[in-house]
């Protein structure tokens, strides 16, 4: 007999759940053996749970409620842990406290003697401590906002949590737009990656990601100039994003780019000194920090750390360019998707919490390969356990990156191979899930 697949996602659904409770309890020893067991258990059911939505054309509304209901579970079992000792999160802390108090923290060394009185305990161990903030303006602004309320990494975590029911909220509204099935926000709301690197870690990508998020919504109604703010307003929080500006190219106007540009650049004004171009330790990033980057890794001994990262911006630009020209009118979701996807894959650093800003936009099996990169990465957290264990920072470990990126060129062999015998198929499942073939 066979089970009716809404049986199927629940129990998919209890299993995340229960792998997730227990990768929770290991949170404080992450990359270590338990961790990466229990992880990995939850990456094998979201994948499975993703070939349950994809051949779905409808589930039962109580299916999408009691799964947003599990996900909320497991997002409080992260969310209630204590985040690392050297989780960026502190830094976040450190940045807010220093505007609150009047000093610039894209001048301020976390480590200079004279800056120590005001430490806390929370601020005390950041690290790169000899290295001012390389955050844009506008997540500083937000890590200022949230410490005003109250200065503490839960009080930052809490906030990336709101953002992430936000996400949820917003992507149910673009579902009922665009005619899917609401059930297609668990492949958003299921991914491991959300309670691991927001209601655990905590990592301002989160808010870059809704903001991407809003900016494509706004576009698909036709809201230019909210569209246009509100991807700027997610370049100010990190550039990456910067490489869909070929998706707006003719559906915005000129007016609403030089509004987009003006919310960009605005938010530096507080923290411009003496006429320099505020960047704090941006600059040392590009050129020293190295993680999980398979293109940079294959060139760094050929290529200068600027032209590389020219090289993965220029990826997603065309990439963006191209799916801009292939839509007609209104973009799919993984027109988004695909750009930033291109630009990390080349890009000096790829750590798990910047794969947050694709999550939005994977609710079509055109962007499958994506999803499983999500899952695919979680090998990488081995560097953490090795870092707890003495090893220090050192480069990834060679057989880490081949098994991540080998099993994500292996799912596109796989892939291709049966788009090509199934092409109607195929085609049938992109009308069910409303996406333009």
């Amino acid at each position: 007999m066979k089970v009716p697949r809404e049986w199927r996602v629940y129990a998919l659904g209890a299993l995340l759940c229960v792998a997730l409770t227990i990768c929770s309890r290991k949170f404080g020893d992450r990359g270590g053996p338990y961790f990466e067991a229990s992880l990995l258990a939850a990456g094998i059911a979201y994948l499975l749970a993703l070939r349950e939505f994809f051949a779905a054309s409808v589930l039962p509304r109580r299916a999408v409620a009691l799964g947003l209901l599990l996900a909320a579970v497991w997002r409080i079992e992260f969310l209630r842990l204590p985040v690392g000792s050297d989780d960026d999160i502190h830094r976040y802390v450190w940045d807010g406290r220093l505007q609150r108090l009047g000093y610039n923290p894209y001048t301020v060394i976390p480590a200079d003697p004279a800056m120590a009185r005001l430490h806390t305990s929370e601020t005390r161990g950041l690290n790169n401590p000899a290295l001012a903030s390389p955050y844009p303006a506008g997540a500083l602004l937000f890590f200022r906002a949230v410490t005003a309320i109250d200065e503490s990494t839960f009080a930052l975590k809490t906030a990336f949590v709101l953002c992430d029911l936000a996400i949820v909220l917003l992507l149910l509204d673009v579902l009922r737009y665009r005619r899917q099935s609401l059930h297609l926000v668990l492949i958003y709301a299921w991914n491991p990656l959300l309670a691991i690197e927001v209601a655990g870690s905590g990592h301002i990508d989160i808010v870059g990601a809704l903001l991407v998020l809003m900016s494509s919504a706004a576009l698909m109604r036709r809201w230019r100039a909210t569209a246009a703010v509100a991807l700027g307003l997610a370049v100010a929080v990190k550039f990456l994003p910067i490489v869909l500006l070929p998706l707006y190219w003719k559906r915005v106007r000129v007016r609403h780019a030089a509004l987009a540009a003006g919310v960009v650049g605005l938010p530096y004004v507080p923290f411009v000194t003496h006429g320099g171009i505020p960047i704090g330790s941006l600059s040392a990033y590009v050129q020293g920090f190295r993680f999980n980057g398979p293109v940079v890794a294959m060139l760094h001994r050929i290529a200068p750390p600027q032209l590389l990262t020219g090289v993965a911006v220029l990826a997603g630009v065309a990439t963006a360019a191209w799916l801009s020209r292939k839509a007609q009118s209104d973009l799919p979701a993984q027109s988004f998707a695909w750009p930033i996807a291109a630009t990390l894959l080349c890009a000096p650093v790829v750590f798990p919490w910047y794969l947050l800003w694709l999550l939005p936009f994977l609710t079509s099996p055109a962007t499958l390969l994506i999803a499983i990169w999500t899952v695919a990465i979680y090998p990488t957290y081995v560097q953490w356990h090795l870092r707890a264990l003495g090893h220090g920072w050192g480069p990834l470990p060679v057989w880490i990156m081949l098994l991540e990126y080998g099993t994500v060129a292996a799912a596109a062999v796989v892939i291709w191979v049966r788009r090509r015998r199934q092409p109607g198929r195929v085609i049938r499942r992109l009308h069910e899930s409303g996406t333009p073939s």
